[in-house]
């Protein structure tokens, strides 16, 4: 499959990184990665004329590929460095993922519909993303593959709780982002100074809404 990336593709992803950086995203890696990553091959072709709107759209299995702000916020808030090793919960479309890489992350993605998973995998792979992608409950996170733990962990989908099991992987001096709440979500920045959960650093950046992450039920086809 041919991909086409225009000079009005190239000049709306300028657009959308001036939008992201008067917003108040400054890290410039964020930026640069979202100004190199071409969101419109994440979606389907007929909302090619959406793809640099800062607007969540629908990608499938009642899923969606998060708003680029959205994306950007988490991205700035992992504080990542090239190198680090980082878990996404959540792989949906694949874009999160993609900016990661471009920022130098090695990235392991967990996803729990068997559609949007093969799917994913495949396009990545084609794009030339390195991601490590699995299928599975990623509430609990990759126990059964030993890669971490993880500099960092993001979470892409609301969850009601903090998981433990994904505070575990994460590595102590890590963080991790997740949208935590139920109908509508609070972004926090959860950096375990310790073991212990009263040694962990709490910082909350305002409300979100996400899809739900669903704990223990059947993973969708």
């Amino acid at each position: 499959m041919t991909r086409q990336d225009t000079f009005k593709h190239k000049g709306l992803r300028e657009q959308l990184v001036a939008q992201l950086r008067d917003s108040g995203i400054s890290d410039e890696a964020v930026l640069k990665a979202i100004g190199e990553v071409q969101r419109h091959w994440f979606l389907d072709s007929a909302l090619d004329t959406m793809a640099y709107e800062d607007r969540a759209l629908k990608i499938g299995c009642d899923q969606t590929i998060s708003r680029p702000s959205t994306v950007a916020m988490q991205s700035q808030l992992l504080c990542v460095q090239p190198g680090m090793k980082v878990l996404e919960i959540g792989t949906g479309s694949g874009y999160q993922a993609a900016v990661l890489c471009k920022m130098g992350a090695k990235v392991f993605s967990v996803e729990r519909q068997k559609g949007l998973f093969d799917q994913t995998r495949k396009l990545l792979a084609e794009l030339g993303y390195r991601v490590r992608c699995f299928l599975g409950d990623g509430y609990q996170g990759l126990t059964e593959v030993n890669y971490g733990p993880y500099d960092r962990i993001i979470v892409t989908c609301g969850a009601p709780e903090i998981p433990a099991p994904l505070m575990e992987q994460l590595k102590v001096g890590g963080i991790m982002v997740i949208p935590l709440g139920e109908e509508e979500q609070e972004m926090l920045r959860i950096t375990k100074e310790g073991e212990k959960k009263e040694e962990w650093k709490v910082e909350k950046f305002g409300t979100y809404s996400f899809v739900p992450m669903l704990d223990g039920r059947n993973m969708g086809s």
